[in-house]
């Protein structure tokens, strides 16, 4: 009977692709539900602005209100996670994402809506910090870049369904009733206020992320961690075969002995500079304009003189070339590396910032000429750090501390999330559309300069491998 470290080796062993995917795809559905949660916020502002007479202040609450429930969710996914499991702690955000989906589809007024839409982003904030992590977690090394930049890849996919589901919803509404139709709930729901639907439409993907979590593993990285090594073993063979699977326990166990289980070794000289590459990426990712983009889209485009009605379809628009550059950015990472998409696509985002605020300035700016530069940012933004963040943050962290090093880094992303989500619209009507994307060139040229220093190269790096860049720090 073959053996390592008391371990029963007779395994699969070959690599099982079919399970891989399983594994790898499952979680990534928490980004779909955190791209769709992120974008259907777009179509109702306006109408839940009206219905509620918000000020601006209070617009900026509700679209924010979601993030400050991401807040909550990434400060205790990571601690939950390393102390539970990844598995659990995603059912869990599955769960609030459903409870959230039908909260927002019925409050009857503004004051139950938000902590609808908190309860929600607790969810977000959640999976945001242990879907990628748990890919990044059992993916192999050559492949890692793309399965973890499905997460993104979902995100986009769930932003795309959900203008969609807007659109659909919004001509549906305005087609009227007809005679089959009832006046009642249907009625209130789909065409009166039909911001509740677009809502409510989000319980279909959170149920069936539910389900299919039931069908995946824990992650063998943390069973090692708590010394469950027949389990672990038994996964990584399965999604990788006898031989790597043997190489893999015993590089982790490895890794395990020297780490200590504590914050504090995050502090420590090597693992600080890994620390401030994640909060940096965290931070500059939620500055770059992308979420503000989706967030309050029609409003950036009716500056701009275009219709609500048309501003929705060019949303669609400006979300499938998200999409199409997000599959690119996919199948490029592990043979070109994060530095390079990184680094490239952010300088071309400050161009393309750029050149909005300028056209912005103008008295009457054209509408389409908006659009084509606002599609061609978010182009280099899938392309760039939106693709980057997901992959590099996991993977940089020891195992041992990962979660909770995750939830430091993911706090931080929805910090400033929620403050420049909250801060937009009235910056914006105080100082004018132009210098909210002047301000955002500016800190994205700052952002350049910070990947080109401190950023490495991890593509084809084990974790542990990756964990040894930092020791040499």
């Amino acid at each position: 009977m073959n053996s390592v470290n008391g371990i029963n080796t007779t395994q699969p062993s070959s690599r099982n692709n079919g399970f891989l995917v399983l594994v790898c795809f499952v979680p990534s559905l928490g980004g779909f539900l955190f791209g769709f949660d992120t974008a259907v916020i777009s179509g109702t502002v306006g109408m839940v602005e009206r219905l509620f007479h918000l000020t601006k202040l209070q617009v900026g609450w509700f679209t924010s209100s979601a993030l400050v429930g991401c807040i909550l969710g990434a400060m205790v996914a990571g601690v939950l996670g390393d102390k539970y499991g990844r598995k659990p702690i995603m059912l869990v955000s599955a769960a609030l994402f459903f409870l959230s989906a039908f909260g927002s589809m019925v409050p009857p007024t503004f004051t139950v809506l938000i902590p609808a839409r908190m309860i929600g982003g607790i969810g977000v904030g959640m999976a945001s910090v242990l879907a990628p992590m748990y890919i990044s977690e059992l993916a192999p090394p050559h492949l890692r870049g793309r399965l973890v930049a499905l997460y993104q890849l979902s995100i986009v996919l769930g932003i795309l369904l959900a203008y969609f589901s807007n659109w659909f919803l919004q001509n549906h509404a305005a087609a009227g009733l007809t005679a089959e139709e009832t006046s009642g709930f249907y009625n209130w729901i789909f065409k009166e206020q039909v911001w509740r639907a677009m809502f409510g439409m989000e319980m279909v993907p959170a149920a069936l992320f539910f389900i299919l979590l039931l069908l995946v593993p824990e992650s063998p990285r943390w069973l090692l961690k708590m010394n469950e090594k027949k389990r672990a073993y038994s996964i990584l063979c399965r999604i990788n075969g006898q031989a790597e699977a043997q190489k893999e326990t015993m590089e982790i166990d490895k890794a395990l002995d020297r780490e200590e289980d504590s914050f504090k070794e995050l502090f420590k000289p090597g693992l600080r500079t890994a620390l401030m590459v994640g909060i940096g990426l965290s931070v500059f990712g939620q500055l770059t304009g992308i979420n503000v983009i989706i967030y309050y889209g029609p409003t950036i485009l009716k500056d701009a003189g275009i219709e609500f009605n048309n501003a929705l379809q060019y949303q669609v628009t400006i979300g499938v070339i998200n999409l199409i550059f997000t599959i690119i950015a996919l199948s490029v990472i592990d043979r070109i590396g994060r530095r390079p998409l990184l680094i490239g696509g952010m300088s071309a985002v400050v161009v393309m910032l750029t050149i909005a605020g300028i056209l912005f300035s103008m008295e009457n700016p054209s509408g389409m000429l908006v659009v084509i530069v606002l599609a061609a940012d978010v182009a280099c933004l899938a392309l760039s750090i939106c693709a980057v963040i997901w992959v590099l943050t996991p993977e940089i962290f020891p195992n041992r501390v990962r979660g909770r090093a995750m939830s430091i880094a993911t706090l931080s992303n929805w910090g400033t999330n929620t403050l420049s989500a909250y801060l937009f619209p009235w910056y914006v009507s105080t100082f004018g559309m132009h210098s909210g994307f002047f301000t955002f060139a500016a800190i994205c040229f700052v952002a350049v300069l910070f990947f080109y220093r401190f950023v490495p190269e991890t593509k084809g790096k084990s974790l542990e491998e990756i964990e040894r860049i930092w020791l040499k720090v």
